[in-house]
């Protein structure tokens, strides 16, 4: 008898010094939640597709939402074509001239500025996402945050491009082949903001498809291909007259800015993450819907 209520009674001191504090009943604490975040795991497919429609519906109204202020564009256009004689890098309107004279390959190009800014970039993003799981969302965070920090260069300076300046001598290619192509040319101008070409994000989307593609492939000829699309744009965007170059200088400044918001997110660079993630846990965005709907 004696014995039995020295062991209950060093059972209730044992359970007592271990009170039960709400810490240790918590689902997932927000630093946890944040971690996940931010660890590379496998994406999803319905989350990817929507964020993506959704991110480039927004960046189309925000770009186009920016007033056209026609005057300040046209003088930013004086002021870098200006500059660009001061350079000795003014070409532009040699260039444009030139490719113009070749009648298929103006064409060409024509065709090139109007599509392959989607299409490689989406090709791009599904290539990833399909191959390289673990590589995808910092990835596609560079491509977003470069997006991103652009509309700030639209609000800030607006700019015509070299097709719509005054006095000079451009040749707006796309009305004069007849080819359907620029958002910002002929019937379709009044959908888009002609005023919005500093920074360009056909080399920003470009050298970033090209440079994912050179880090990450392994097949010697799709490196060179890497390289080359982001070169082969810059000669389109001055032969069209859709851009300076120092507008290219622009784009690429803006993804140096998402590298870097991408590296200071997920603490590395996106080609020195793991090709698979470790682990296959639900998309964060999933967790917080079933967190919310208990």
């Amino acid at each position: 008898m004696g014995e039995a209520s020295v062991k209950t009674l060093e059972t209730r001191t044992d359970v007592s010094s271990h009170p039960v504090t709400g810490s240790e009943h918590r689902p997932v604490p927000e630093r946890a939640l944040l971690t996940r975040l931010r660890s590379p795991r496998r994406p999803r497919i319905w989350f990817e597709i929507l964020l993506i429609a959704v991110s480039y519906w927004t960046y189309s109204l925000i770009r186009n939402a920016v007033p056209e202020q026609k005057a300040a564009a046209l003088a930013n256009a004086d002021w870098i074509w200006n500059a660009e004689r001061a350079l000795g890098i003014a070409v532009e309107e040699s260039v444009n001239h030139a490719v113009n004279s070749v009648t298929w390959l103006i064409v060409g190009m024509n065709y090139y500025y109007a599509t392959l800014h989607f299409v490689v970039t989406i090709g791009v993003l599904v290539w990833i996402y399909r191959f390289h799981p673990g590589r995808y969302a910092a990835t596609r965070l560079v491509l977003f945050a470069t997006t991103g920090v652009a509309l700030v260069g639209y609000y800030l300076y607006p700019l015509a491009p070299p097709r719509l300046m005054n006095g000079q001598n451009f040749i707006d290619t796309v009305l004069v082949h007849h080819t359907w192509g620029s958002m910002a040319s002929g019937n379709l101008k009044h959908m888009s903001n002609q005023y919005a070409a500093m920074p360009s994000m056909h080399i920003g989307w470009s050298l970033w498809c090209g440079l994912t593609i050179f880090a990450v492939a392994s097949a010697p000829w799709a490196r060179i291909l890497g390289l080359l699309y982001p070169t082969v744009t810059l000669v389109v965007i001055v032969a069209t007259a859709n851009h300076f170059w120092l507008d290219a200088v622009g784009g690429m400044l803006c993804l140096t800015f998402g590298y870097a918001v991408s590296r200071a997110w997920f603490g590395s660079l996106p080609h020195r993450l793991p090709r698979h993630p470790e682990h296959t846990e639900p998309h964060p965005a999933t967790a917080l819907l079933v967190r919310f709907r208990r």
